[in-house]
């Protein structure tokens, strides 16, 4: 597998958020400023070899609360049957379901969520949600549950107290990794945000997910990381064997 090794230098940079006082982020470089893109339908080998056709939509999804939930509801109501491969289920049966360990996440229909619309569906292939917002003229981050238009980027937050005794929450943006998925992430088949053939972009990370992080962020925010990935990629671009490996470009990227 074209997957490189899950542990590699990364450039980091912090700065307070202009939005809020006493929250500070701490922003991975090398993956913001890496080619990867999400290659669903164009290689993408699904995380699991008994479904190849399903990307990273095997389990369902985790919502990250109610408010999640009640937001994802709201857009599959619009959802019909031309558009939607299982709408008779969801309709039958419910489109969520409470997991083993008691979160809530949505159905798991013929090995794979039941917004996902498999291959051959004459209403398309691939998540009926992510669908409905290029129909509506809208962002996915709006449609989609939380985990799903935030993977493969992670959002991690730790409350740190400093000497003085002063306290400020730090908010990390970085891959989400094949161990974001817990133990059970290092049994999975393929997986895509360390894979070489994932990593085929024409813009960094920071431009084509960008809706992604701005949600995540706010606006204020990622405008002061624009800046610190720019410079970053200007960094890379005048540097030359070891002065550009010190700035720890992502592997995976092309060399």
């Amino acid at each position: 597998m074209p997957e490189v090794p899950l542990d590699f230098p990364r450039a980091w940079v912090e700065f307070d958020d202009p939005g809020k006082k006493s929250r500070r982020y701490r922003i991975d470089l090398t993956w913001l400023t890496s080619k990867w893109t999400c290659i669903f339908g164009r290689g993408c080998k699904g995380i699991y070899d008994t479904a190849p056709d399903s990307g990273c939509c095997t389990q369902g999804a985790h919502f990250t609360d109610k408010s999640d939930e009640k937001r994802t509801l709201k857009w599959a109501a619009k959802l019909d049957r031309e558009h939607w491969q299982f709408y008779d289920v969801g309709h039958r049966k419910g489109t969520t379901v409470k997991s083993g360990d008691g979160e809530r996440k949505t159905r798991v229909v013929d090995g794979g969520c039941i917004f996902l619309n498999r291959p051959g569906f004459e209403g398309g292939e691939g998540c009926a949600l992510h669908g409905l917002a290029l129909r509506e003229g809208i962002s996915f981050v709006k449609t989609k549950p939380d985990v799903c238009w935030q993977l493969p980027i992670r959002r991690a937050y730790d409350e740190v107290e400093r000497p003085d005794d002063t306290k400020v929450q730090l908010v990390s943006i970085t891959e989400f990794d094949r161990r974001g998925w817990g133990p059970g992430g290092h049994d999975l088949d393929w997986y895509c945000s360390g894979n070489t053939e994932a990593h085929i972009a024409s813009e960094p990370v920071y431009i084509t997910n960008r809706d992604e992080l701005v949600e995540l962020m706010g606006k204020k925010a990622y405008a002061v990381l624009v800046e610190y990935c720019q410079a970053h990629e200007e960094a890379l671009r005048n540097a030359r064997g070891a002065a550009r490996q010190a700035l720890a470009p992502h592997p995976a990227d092309p060399q």
